[in-house]
């Protein structure tokens, strides 16, 4: 009986929890009788006492305890929070939002992590381990979450206004049948063996091997891809195309065009619109005329009427391609280095969702240069119909020209503005603006070009912080303009023919492009100890200068300097004028210099724009008007009016300026006979000359 009694128990007690087995073993001792207790003891391999408290229950009778229960309540070891009461108190005050909670707790500037909240609360007197703090912060609502980007900072009084204005354009695109895109630019990403976020699955202690530190891929020639994003919103597909220069409003609008002849044409074949929301800032920008002059030309090429709706500044989320493409993408690219641009388009083409969504990609190896920019003239012939409904953030550009201007100005779209820019450079290049004849100019650029290579080295050197760190490989960076052209436009801004501004509505860039090439070419000319002089005429606007380039039509000024500078306003014959002018030209550069240096309080700054084009008269100007003010010929107000383009401050100190200047020369200007009142009356004393030849 008693082997029987031992098999029993082998395969039973394994199947049973704590209550039901001390039940068991203690039926059976009572059925043994007198030595049964420890009998089934010794069988079961247990104690005599835990039997024995079997038997106890048993002849109690107590009733089944509740189904999952296995001892009395009240049994086990007391909760933390119920053997320290002010446990919870404490813990809520260290985790509450900052701003309600103990101002003077290590834990305000650092990680709330269970170990630290744990280690606090030990500081405290509340003995607590982080699994116990882990299970009393989910027993009081709370849990891991990470920061919520909903704050979208001060709200524009349209936004409302315009999301229903852009749902009401998708909606009638839709139900016409017609194109409707999202646009945007997918954060650039540099090639090479670098980390990427996110985990994927391989062999256990086999992870993809990467570069600990970003900065071995930094330099002027670190390749990077540059994802332009273009999303059907109907069809529920997206074209990808990846760039490798920059993210300019030229390459946003390449991009579009190329989706649209790969793919737009085809699903599309019956369009006569389409409509792309977009950003307010970036490569499609609102505010950029260079992104619209572009959507102008691919209008007129495609026959097509496009509008753009832009969403308010500061809502760039709500654009469905971040969430419907993007956001896929990177999901997909998650855990694996970008180190080719076949990686890059390949895993952006393998992207597919379960909603259906399928990507195509290409790679675009166009060179895309910044400081690109057009002439208010030109932006204002676009064929643009800005909306009723807010129209700096809604507007139409339509394929067919308006007016003949506009009609010229499409036409010239299509030749692209790097042939414009190379035309209108050797128009520039006029030796009467120069000073130089093209073999001249040649020659210069020549001896000059070992010195601007230098100076665009130690450029790059001082962006990197440093010499370059990797071998350097094909520069992707392409300038829109070469060392001669930057030292053609140097020449003609250090002998004041004109502006920046000029030269750059002249040349379809930035303001910002001149003066970089302008500051760094000066100093190679400044270290070749080659001073260009002043020229002898002087452009206020591009039409000006294109005048005097097309049928020599000097500007007004220059006329107007031809004749104030007669013998019979000055007392001098013309070629004793040139002689003193040029006899006082050093001491004018020195004084400007010294003047320069007092009202800065210190010497000029590297890369500071002074001297370059240092005074809106020049130095044989300040001569000329000195001598005439000095002979009592007419008053400063009567000078500014002849000039048109000065104030009468400038002039009174230009003449403060130069009187010493011409008294240290040992020049004393006689009186003039006649005094003149006016600045028609002054003009008037001298016939005017054929200035044209």
């Amino acid at each position: 009986m008693l082997e029987q009694l031992a098999l029993k128990f082998e395969v039973l007690l394994p199947h049973l929890n704590e209550r039901q087995r001390r039940l068991l073993l203690a039926a059976e001792a009572r059925l043994l009788g007198h030595g049964g207790v420890r009998a089934v003891a010794r069988l079961a391999g247990v104690s005599e006492t835990t039997v024995r408290r079997g038997v106890f229950e048993l002849e109690e009778g107590q009733d089944p305890f509740p189904e999952g229960r296995v001892r009395m309540e009240g049994g086990g070891r007391k909760n933390a929070e119920n053997l320290d009461p002010g446990l919870i108190p404490a813990l809520l005050a260290l985790v509450e939002p900052e701003e309600r909670g103990d101002p003077e707790s290590p834990l305000r500037w650092t990680t709330k992590s269970l170990r630290h909240l744990a280690a606090e609360l030990t500081r405290q007197g509340h003995l607590v381990s982080a699994p116990t703090v882990g299970r009393l912060l989910r027993q009081a609502g709370f849990s891991l979450q990470a920061n919520a980007k909903t704050l979208e900072g001060t709200q524009h009084p349209n936004r409302d206004a315009q999301f229903r204005y852009i749902n009401e354009q998708v909606k009638q695109h839709q139900v016409d049948r017609q194109p409707v895109i999202s646009v945007d630019t997918k954060k650039r990403e540099q090639l090479g063996r670098l980390p990427m976020a996110g985990r994927e699955w391989r062999p256990k202690g086999d992870p993809v091997r990467v570069e600990d530190h970003h900065f071995f891929f930094t330099g002027p020639d670190v390749e990077q891809a540059i994802p332009y994003g273009i999303y059907d919103i109907t069809a529920n597909t997206g074209w990808v195309n990846v760039g490798v220069d920059h993210d300019t409003p030229v390459f946003a609008v390449e991009s579009i065009r190329r989706w649209w002849k790969a793919r737009g044409s085809l699903d599309y074949p019956d369009a006569t619109r389409l409509l792309i929301t977009a950003d307010s800032g970036g490569s499609n920008g609102h505010r950029y005329r260079v992104w619209k002059s572009e959507l102008a030309a691919l209008a007129a090429e495609t026959g097509l009427s496009i509008t753009v709706c832009h969403f308010p500044p500061g809502t760039s989320k709500w654009n469905k391609i971040e969430h419907r493409l993007f956001s896929h993408i990177t999901f997909n690219w998650r855990g694996r280095p970008l180190t080719s641009y076949e990686v890059v388009v390949q895993t952006i083409a393998a992207t597919r969702t379960r909603g259906g969504l399928r990507v195509q990609a290409t790679l675009d190896p166009g060179d895309y240069p910044i400081g690109v920019a057009i002439s208010k003239e030109r932006f204002a012939a676009l064929p643009l119909e800005r909306h009723l409904v807010h129209g700096t953030w809604n507007y139409t550009l339509h394929p067919q020209p308006a007016t003949e201007t506009t009609a010229t100005t499409a036409a010239g779209e299509t030749n692209g503005p790097a042939q414009r820019r190379q035309a209108m450079l050797q128009r520039l290049a006029d030796p009467r603006l120069t000073g130089l004849n093209t073999t001249q100019l040649e020659r210069l650029a020549a001896r000059l070009a070992p010195a601007q290579a230098a100076r665009t080295q130690e450029r790059h050197s001082q962006q990197r912080s440093g010499r370059a760190r990797r071998a350097t490989g094909r520069l992707r960076v392409t300038p829109l303009f070469d060392d001669a052209a930057r030292l053609l436009l140097t020449l003609l801004y250090q002998r004041q023919a004109c502006s920046m501004k000029v030269l750059a509505d002249l040349l379809e860039v930035t303001d910002v492009c001149i003066s970089d090439l302008v500051r760094e070419t000066r100093r190679v000319l400044e270290d070749d100890s080659y001073h260009p002089g002043v020229a002898p005429v002087r452009f206020g606007t591009s039409a000006a200068l294109l005048a005097f380039l097309d049928s020599n039509l000097q500007p007004a000024r220059t006329t107007i300097i031809e004749r104030l500078s007669d013998p019979a306003l000055t007392g001098l014959p013309r070629t004793e004028l040139d002689h003193l002018i040029k006899q006082l030209a050093a001491r004018q550069t020195a004084q400007n210099e010294r003047l320069g240096y007092q009202r800065r309080g210190g010497p000029r700054q590297p890369g500071a724009r002074g001297g370059i084009f240092p005074q809106k008269i020049g130095n044989s100007e300040r001569v000329l008007l000195t001598i005439l003010y000095q002979r009592k010929l007419c008053t400063i107000d009567v000078l500014a009016d002849a000039l048109g383009d000065v104030s009468r401050s400038a002039i009174g100190n230009v003449i403060r300026e130069t009187r010493p200047l011409l008294q240290q020369e040992g020049h004393t200007p006689d009186r003039a006979p006649t005094r003149y009142r006016t600045a028609a009356d002054l003009l008037a004393a001298v016939p005017s000359r054929d200035t044209t030849r």
